[in-house]
């Protein structure tokens, strides 16, 4: 079952692929443009925790579950 971490994965596998395209139709500019927020949006999620994207899935799918056992 998709969970909002996967899901999360996905819309970012999906996103860089558009960014692909972009820069294959020679739209550099609007690829530069995407790709800049979307390192901007991992950069800060990376320093802070915090996810706008990662927030509205989980409204939308339940969290991924830790299967890791804690000792």
């Amino acid at each position: 079952m998709l969970c909002a971490e996967r899901m999360q994965r996905i819309v970012q596998a999906i996103i860089l692929g558009l960014i692909m395209g972009l820069a294959g139709s020679k739209m550099f500019a609007a690829a530069f443009v995407v790709m800049l927020a979307m390192m901007l949006l991992l950069f800060i999620g990376g320093l802070t925790g915090f996810c706008p994207g990662l927030m509205i899935l989980k409204t939308i799918f339940p969290p991924c579950k830790c299967d890791e056992t804690k000792e």
